[in-house]
């Protein structure tokens, strides 16, 4: 791009200040001694504002092709259709990113209407295309990698991580790291998460007394942080180290903004205390592996928290994983469970009471679960099969409210879409986007979907089911959450 700037630029002064042949000039009264009126030729006169404003003109228009004319025809004769004006302003160019930041969803509801399950949004030199509605979600959920692909995209998250994790990591060390993660995560574990996570529950119920007001997603982000705690990192950490580390993933968290994505590395206050913080997340992590492994026969936890699997870790090539490494994988860990889990466990708290017919129904369920022993222990088998209402309710505020409201790829290659008829080509290099906010509240698949209602998943109606990727609440295909039981 600048580089074609520079060259029209030098092709304009080169047309305007011609490399001068040796002739004999004549001075004429009133001309140069190159025979030409003043101000026609002269190194100060007009020829300079020509120059310069030509060069403005050239520069504005490789601008205005580059991001205005571009991401408009790129594509082809099957390209999606291009959303190219708004309700929202009428400013050219900035009219659809003014909307998309005023409220993504609303947007991307409105260009769904307005244009089919397939449409593209260019935002300055970038295409975004959405494929919205389980027939056009299907590629997005079913492209591996090589055709649609994560790391482009989250590359922003590097410096929250660490190098070498997630999505910094090579194809084959992401492998052995995201399976260690759903070695941690797989049934047997959680069965015996469970009693950690009702102690913690008991415990923190016992502060708050016998009547009041709280803030219920403070209150439950606390609680995450706990439970997530005991089960992540271990009796040791959750014990002795517990202010400490949920302090630094606050500063972790914080340095999070939206400036990130596109600057991940900007010399703001928020991202200097998210550097210092991970340093000192290394540092505070580090000495607790060191000391594991330095007193093998002292009982640090009980040998099932997720530390003790990230520690064992060994890649494809034989080398073990670093300190460094493992504190990444705790962070990562924690970010993906942290904020959906408090914000799913709020909505679906404030859904049942302020339905009180669902309320009454959930209470009878535990009533007939625990019988005459309600202070029983709970065990796994309880929470996810015996209560299908109240699990029912967490997937219907799911629906609703999808703690992510956008999930996005990054095209490597041309990818196919099918929808409502048509054949769409998205190109390469276009960022692809499904949003679960907009596609789990079509009528077509969920009847009534505004409505809080619970029994749309029960065995008489299975909405969810209606397609493959009707129900996003944790994502889908090779790359749902590996966490969704926990």
């Amino acid at each position: 791009f600048f580089f074609r700037i520079l060259l029209l630029v030098h092709l304009l002064t080169a047309l305007i200040h011609p490399t001068p042949h040796h002739t004999t000039a004549m001075t004429i009264p009133g001309t140069t001694t190159s025979g030409m009126p003043f101000g026609f030729g002269s190194s100060t006169g007009p020829s300079d504002n020509l120059l310069i404003g030509l060069t403005c003109l050239a520069i504005f228009s490789l601008f205005y092709a580059f991001f205005v004319v571009r991401p408009r025809t790129k594509g082809g004769p099957h390209a999606p259709p291009v959303v190219t004006s708004s309700p929202v302003s009428s400013l050219p160019v900035v009219g659809t990113i003014v909307e998309f930041g005023k409220s993504p969803v609303k947007m991307v509801q409105r260009c769904y209407e307005d244009y089919g399950p397939v449409f593209t949004v260019p935002f300055f030199h970038k295409r975004l295309t959405f494929l919205i509605g389980p027939e056009a979600q299907e590629p997005f959920f079913k492209a591996p990698d090589e055709v649609l692909s994560q790391n482009e995209v989250y590359g922003f998250m590097k410096p929250v991580f660490g190098p070498g994790i997630v999505y910094d990591a090579s194809k084959k060390n992401r492998q052995v790291q995201f399976q260690s993660m759903a070695n941690g995560l797989r049934t047997a574990r959680l069965k015996g998460y469970t009693a950690k996570i009702e102690r913690e529950t008991r415990q923190y119920l016992e502060s708050w007394g016998e009547s009041g007001e709280l803030d219920l997603f403070h209150a439950l982000s606390e609680l995450t942080i706990l439970t997530a705690s005991r089960c992540l990192h271990g009796d040791d950490v959750r014990e002795n180290l517990f202010k400490e580390v949920s302090e630094l993933y606050h500063d972790l968290d914080q340095g999070l903004t939206p400036l990130t994505v596109f600057f991940p590395n900007a010399p703001t206050k928020s991202h200097m205390k998210r550097n210092a913080a991970r340093a000192k997340m290394v540092e505070l992590f580090s000495k607790v592996i060191k000391n594991r492994r330095d007193n093998p026969d002292v009982q640090h936890s009980d040998g099932t928290d997720i530390l003790s699997i990230f520690m064992d870790v060994k890649y494809k090539d034989g080398t073990n994983i670093t300190d460094e490494q493992v504190t990444g994988l705790l962070i990562a860990l924690l970010f993906a469970g942290q904020h959906t889990s408090c914000i799913t466990s709020t909505w679906t708290s404030l859904f049942i009471l302020n339905n009180p017919a669902i309320l009454k129904r959930i209470i009878a369920e535990q009533n007939d679960v625990f019988g005459s022993q309600p202070d029983a222990d709970v065990d796994y088998k309880m929470v996810n099969e015996d209560m299908p209402l109240l699990h029912n309710s967490m997937k219907e505020a799911l629906r609703l409210c999808p703690p992510l409201i956008l999930l996005i790829r990054y095209a490597l290659k041309d990818v196919k879409v099918k929808a409502a008829g048509k054949d769409y080509t998205i190109p390469k290099g276009d960022m692809v986007l499904i949003s679960p906010s907009v596609g789990m509240r079509i009528p077509e698949v969920f009847k009534e979907p505004n409505t809080f209602d619970p029994d749309r998943f029960g065995p008489d109606r299975e909405e969810d089911k209606s397609s493959p990727f009707a129900y996003m609440g944790f994502g889908g295909g090779m790359h749902s959450c590996m966490g969704q039981n926990f």
